[in-house]
Order: C-alpha cells, then sequence, then structure tokens
C-alpha cells in the first residue's frame, strides 16, 4: 500500500509532464526548417525545445531554400550550388524532397543541366510547387507529387533569384538581383506582365498579408521599396538603418520584420507609417526572416554565427538563440497536422 501511494507523485508528475509538452507543442504546431548552406544539410528544429533534432544530408552541393509542403510531411530544397547569385561555381541541377519523420530524402527531380534552382513557393491554390530557375531566366513550375516539370514561367530578366506569390495565387514577383528590377508575373498565363525598375541591384522579396505592397531591399542604399501591386510601381522608399535583407509581414498586416545584414540588426516596420520602429541586435549576418503562422514569434537566420534568434513579436525582443548549422540561410515551417 505504501508502495503504491509513493508511486502516485510520480504518475501525477509525469502527466503533468505529458500534459506541459502537449501544450507547448500546440502552442507552436510545427517544425522549424533552415537550410544550412556550410553542411549541406536541412536541419529540423523542435520550436519548444529549441533543439535541431536532426541535420538531413541533402546529397548534392548547397541548398540555399526550403519550403514545406502544404501537409508539413515533406520538405522540398532546391539544390543551387556553392556559390552566390551571378557569381562564379558549380550550378546546381535538381530539386530533393526530405521526409520530416524519417529524415531522408524520398524524391528527387533532376533537371539535366545547371540551372541555379533557388527561391521554392507552394500555389495558395493550385498545389504546385514553383522554384525560381536563375540560368534558365524563369520559373520552373513543377508537380511536387510526381516530381515532374509541368510548365515554366519566363521572368524577363536574369538572376531572378527570390519570389513572391499573392495569396489568390494569381500574380507573382521576382526580384532580379543584378539588373535591380522586379518581374510581375501572371501565375495562371504563366507570362510576364512587367518588369519594375527599382535599383542598380536589389535582393529578397516579400508581400504584404493584403497583396497591396511587395517590398524588396536596395542593395546599395540603405532602404526599402515599397511597390504597388496594382499600378507596378515603387510607390515610397523606406529609409533604413543598414542595407536591408529578407523581410517577412505578421499575419495581423501590422509588421515587416526586416534582416540588416550589415549591421547584425532587425528592423520592425510599422505598414501603416511605413518607418522602422524597433531596430533589434542578432548575431551575425542576419539573413531570412519567418513569422510563425501564430504570429507570436518571428524567427531569423543567422549565417555566420550558426544560430537562429527567436523574436517575440509582443515584445520585439530575442527570447533565445536556437543552434543551428554553419551558413544557416533559408527558412521555413512544417505545420504539424
Amino acid at each position: 500500500m505504501t508502495r503504491l501511494l509513493m508511486m502516485v507523485p510520480l504518475v501525477l508528475l509525469a502527466m503533468v509532464a505529458m500534459t506541459s509538452d502537449f501544450s507547448a507543442r500546440a502552442a507552436s504546431g510545427g517544425l522549424l526548417l533552415v537550410a544550412n548552406k556550410g553542411d549541406q544539410t536541412l536541419g529540423i528544429i523542435d520550436p519548444d525545445s529549441g533543439k535541431q533534432v536532426a541535420a538531413v544530408a541533402e546529397g548534392g552541393v548547397t541548398g540555399h531554400e526550403v519550403i514545406a509542403s502544404p501537409d508539413g510531411k515533406l520538405a522540398y530544397v532546391p539544390i543551387y550550388g556553392n556559390s552566390g547569385v551571378g557569381k562564379p561555381g558549380t550550378d546546381g541541377t535538381s530539386v530533393v524532397a526530405i521526409d520530416l519523420a524519417s529524415h531522408a530524402v524520398v524524391r528527387k527531380l533532376e533537371f539535366g543541366r545547371g540551372v541555379r534552382p533557388h527561391c521554392p513557393m507552394f500555389g495558395p491554390k493550385d498545389g504546385l510547387l514553383y522554384v525560381t530557375t536563375e540560368l534558365d531566366n524563369a520559373i520552373t513550375v513543377i508537380d511536387p507529387h510526381g516530381m515532374k516539370i509541368v510548365g515554366s514561367i519566363p521572368t524577363g530578366k536574369p538572376e531572378s533569384h527570390m519570389l513572391s506569390i499573392t495569396h489568390d495565387g494569381r500574380f507573382g514577383f521576382t526580384a532580379n538581383v543584378g539588373s535591380g528590377t522586379v518581374s510581375v508575373l501572371d501565375m495562371q498565363a504563366r507570362k510576364t506582365l512587367d518588369v519594375i525598375s527599382v535599383s542598380p541591384s536589389v535582393q529578397r522579396m516579400s508581400i504584404s498579408i493584403d497583396d497591396r505592397y511587395a517590398f524588396t531591399s536596395d542593395q546599395t542604399k540603405p532602404q526599402l521599396a515599397v511597390i504597388d501591386t496594382k499600378t507596378r510601381k515603387v510607390r515610397s522608399w523606406i529609409p533604413l538603418p543598414a542595407t536591408g535583407y529578407g523581410s517577412a509581414p505578421t499575419p495581423d498586416g501590422n509588421w515587416l520584420v526586416l534582416a540588416l545584414s550589415p549591421a547584425n540588426k532587425v528592423a520592425v516596420i510599422n505598414l501603416k507609417t511605413m518607418k522602422v520602429e524597433h531596430t533589434i541586435d542578432v548575431p551575425a549576418a542576419p539573413q531570412e526572416v519567418l513569422v510563425r503562422p501564430d504570429g507570436a514569434v518571428a524567427y531569423v537566420s543567422c549565417d555566420a554565427s550558426r544560430k537562429v534568434a527567436e523574436i517575440q513579436t509582443s515584445t520585439w525582443t530575442v527570447s533565445r538563440l536556437i543552434d543551428a548549422g554553419p551558413g544557416a540561410d533559408g527558412l521555413a515551417w512544417a505545420q504539424q497536422k
């Protein structure tokens, strides 16, 4: 009897621990994915513990970006190559699909030639996978289930590095780095609608929650271009403390979180006033920004630091630094269902 009574508190503690763990997982609801350029792996991070639980070898030269399938089971990584945009190096030729449960590459698409596939995006309505293929000056359209190419969308400019798609799936916007332009694409007709001149060089691309504005960072001056998606013109410029890089809006549409890579900071832009309202110190070389679907947390990959900074959007402060792999860059959220 005494032994039985002694076991009761232990059982209760275990139940509490399981309940707490379930609540934490319910709060985040997914896995954080990071493309580790330095060791050619996909890092899988448990956002509740803040630990990288796996680093899956991609089986080729470096992948820079990643996207999760809508069901949260697979990660798609375009294998870009071992250089930067517009620089000489090995040109990537494939896209791999990684099973997030078994931590293994389970599918592969081979282009058969170097195309430098880079930014993957899922169409919000059609379920197709869209991947920028820089050396083709195009977006390649892929059936993710059969891993087959089903179409192509010309961008009209070289170095189409990053892609954003409007939430209705109708239009796409690419940042064309070397030409300093943004291409406007009809995703359904698969054609270029317009090419917007922005600056001598641009980087990265994001779009507001209401699809009214597209954002890209001038690489020659510390300023962010605000593009009106209806008029297809640069509406205004937002002055920045340093040159901008990757950005992402919060789900409520109020804020844009922007990496300031040279300054090792993150800027938080008020989208009502179009002004920087907060700056946050982060580890060296912040690259990409991902805002969690619930809007509570923004994650920022920090390339030179092997870290991902976790920022609480309620206070705009770094709550912790998560260890990732070398050259942490592209980020994605795999929603667990």
